[in-house]
């Protein structure tokens, strides 16, 4: 029996995708694998949160009792901390000589950090950025570190914040055995990092080639395309923003930084005030950088939600802060924090997208 060269071809084809269905689970096992890990995670959270909300009635009367003054200044310095964010773009796009205003920064940080919620966390967010900010007229080179420098930044300021927060805790003896170890891991991981950018930036071509290695691996476990051009120009600006900033100096992006930092911070003072339960600015540290740079650590979920909140209480009722009072504060800097700039952020991505 002759068999045809089409019938040999449909056959390979056949015992191809036999095999492939072998080696690859369904769609539908995909997405649930995928989303399981999120969902697991969340639950935890959300499991770590309920014991603090023991005194519904407790926390109703906080919130009727709030001043309203307070809340609106709360809201104030949300809005303060995002022209931080448009002043720290404003500014890094002056580093190669262009312009763009503080205001159209401020959107630009408002649309891109809700894309990178929902894709690529920072690096969505940092690829929005880019081509948001190329279509305002500025250079690839200046949009290029307007994506990057940002989350260097803010990031560093909340690394900061945290150790000072976790060395308070340490001196009061306060500190618990696995806060502890918490603040022995982020040590490490801050002495880490600064070796490897400092390795890197003496030897890039081996600095890259490791990065490539590490994102083909998970690529691989996560079935998906990978590129390493993408890992390439990645690293590629992140050194070249390196050098920029040690030629130009740092001290407005920095000032962008902290403006930024600051007032978000400053939010979640105003909703203490307006809950009748000032606190000292040990108290306040203590409890706002760890879980936010938590939140940051676990990209997997988007915005850290339930592990910033769940840390914050843990903390903030471990320093004496009554549960009705530390949930409503939480919660409420959290909602002027995360998720209405979450919501106002979409319709302007949209806008941007289309302009």
């Amino acid at each position: 029996m002759v068999i045809s060269t089409n019938e040999r071809t449909k056959g390979l084809k056949n015992e191809s995708n036999d095999h492939r269905s072998l080696f690859y689970p369904p769609p539908l096992v995909l997405k649930a694998g995928r989303y399981l890990s999120t969902l697991i995670l969340v639950g935890l959270a959300v499991h770590l949160i309920i014991p603090q909300l023991a005194s519904v009635e407790a926390s109703l009367h906080v919130i009727k009792t709030m001043a309203l003054w307070a809340v609106l200044f709360a809201a104030l310095a949300q809005i303060t901390s995002y022209i931080g964010a448009g002043y720290l773009i404003n500014s890094i796009v002056g580093i190669v000589n262009q312009t763009i205003s503080v205001l159209k920064g401020a959107i630009i940080t408002l649309a891109a950090s809700s894309i990178g919620m929902l894709a690529g966390g920072t690096f969505g967010n940092a690829a929005a950025t880019y081509r948001w900010v190329r279509k305002y007229g500025v250079s690839a080179e200046g949009a290029g570190l307007a994506g990057t420098l940002p989350a260097i930044f803010n990031n560093a300021i909340l690394m900061i914040l945290a150790m000072v927060g976790m060395l308070h805790l340490l001196l009061t003896h306060k500190l618990s055995s696995v806060q502890f170890f918490t603040f022995l891991l982020i040590l490490a991981l801050l002495g880490i990092g600064l070796a490897a950018i400092n390795w890197g930036i003496k030897n890039r071509a081996g600095f890259t080639l490791i990065l490539i290695r590490i994102t083909t691996y998970f690529s691989r476990v996560r079935h998906k395309t990978y590129t390493p051009a993408s890992t390439e120009n990645s690293v590629s600006r992140i050194f070249a923003a390196l050098e920029m900033l040690g030629k130009k100096g740092l001290q407005r992006p920095l000032l962008g930084a902290v403006i930024n930092t600051g007032f978000d911070m400053l939010t979640l003072y105003f909703f203490f005030i307006a809950a009748g339960y000032p606190v000292g600015p040990e108290i306040l540290l203590v409890g706002y950088g760890l879980p936010l740079l938590f939140g940051k650590m676990a990209f997997f979920l988007p915005g850290g939600v339930g592990v910033v909140e769940s840390t914050m209480a843990a903390l903030y009722t471990g320093l004496g802060v009554p549960d009705s009072i530390a949930v409503v504060v939480i919660l409420g800097y959290r909602m002027f924090s995360f998720w209405i700039p979450t919501l106002i952020g979409f319709p302007i991505a949209f806008y941007l997208q289309r302009m």
